[in-house]
């Protein structure tokens, strides 16, 4: 007969395996994009222009095509679905419409990227006579963005105790001086990991920007909204399938930037989620 300690120390080293499973793959990956891809991070690499049809040059690029989309991502994605997680969370009754769109937004989180890059084809591009250009191409990541954003942002208001309201609301408050006041600054650590989540998602994909903004070859920046644009998941994905003689280093360095500004992001996003976390009162 196995008694509690021996079925404590059965549980702990399962956990631990798991863990190490878990783990194990993502330090492997990480130390070769390291190994390889540090060599390349040069100044030029860094800040230089595409040469030789990608043989030779920077990323330059490349770099500011995926920082604009996200920022245009997150433009259009962040404010959106904060106020829809809002209205779902704090206004909309508990009717078979709200649970309609409930299970459309989760469903919605689960849809494969390309299917996103062919809508966003059909109705920016080809529909809106947008063009493939960086508000197509952010306008689709948006709304592969906002199921994601919306779950995690209703799971942070929904995280806050009721007994917060119900004083608000008791001091004469209204609903919306109670969500501003009460709900949302102590929902936002919670906002901030979804938006990051999302956002980090859509600064590495490829399948929906391979429609609608991503361009193979461009030696110089966009100078609006309506140019395409060189963006890094693309740029990977045409170095290493489509770019003969192109050195290794090259290609994981490229990874090696793109993993540095999804991580600078999750940083900045965790710092500003630990400031919130001070102010909270529960």
């Amino acid at each position: 007969m196995i008694d509690t300690k021996q079925k404590e120390k059965i549980a702990f080293n399962l956990l631990l395996l798991a863990t190490i499973l878990v783990v194990t793959p993502v330090v492997l990956i990480l130390g070769m994009v390291l190994f390889y891809g540090l060599p390349s991070l040069t100044w030029e690499f860094i800040f230089g222009m595409p040469r030789d049809g990608m043989r030779a040059g920077g990323i330059f690029p490349a770099i500011v095509g995926t920082i604009y989309l996200a920022l245009g991502t997150a433009v259009f994605a962040i404010p959106f679905g904060i106020l829809a997680a809002i209205y779902l969370n704090e206004y909309a009754g508990r009717n078979w419409l709200t649970r309609a769109i409930e299970l459309a937004i989760i469903n919605l989180a689960g849809v494969p990227s390309i299917v996103y890059g062919l809508f966003g084809l059909s109705l920016f591009v080809f529909f809106l006579h947008l063009g493939a250009s960086i508000l197509a191409g952010s306008l689709t990541l948006a709304i592969m963005t906002l199921p994601v954003i919306i779950t995690a942002t209703r799971e942070a208001l929904s995280a806050v105790p009721r007994s917060f309201r119900e004083v608000s609301f008791s001091l004469g408050a209204s609903r919306w001086q109670t969500v501003r006041h009460v709900v949302l600054p102590n929902a936002i650590p919670g906002i901030l990991t979804g938006t990051i989540l999302g956002l980090s998602r859509a600064a590495g994909e490829t399948a929906p920007i391979l429609f609608t903004v991503a361009a193979f070859y461009l030696p110089s920046l966009p100078r609006s909204v309506y140019d395409q644009a060189m963006v890094l998941p693309y740029h990977i994905y045409v170095l290493s399938t489509q770019v003969p003689n192109v050195s290794p280093r090259v290609q994981y360095g490229t990874v090696l930037v793109l993993v540095l500004m999804v991580f600078i992001m999750s940083v900045i996003a965790a710092y500003i989620r630990s400031i919130f976390r001070k102010r909270k009162t529960w």
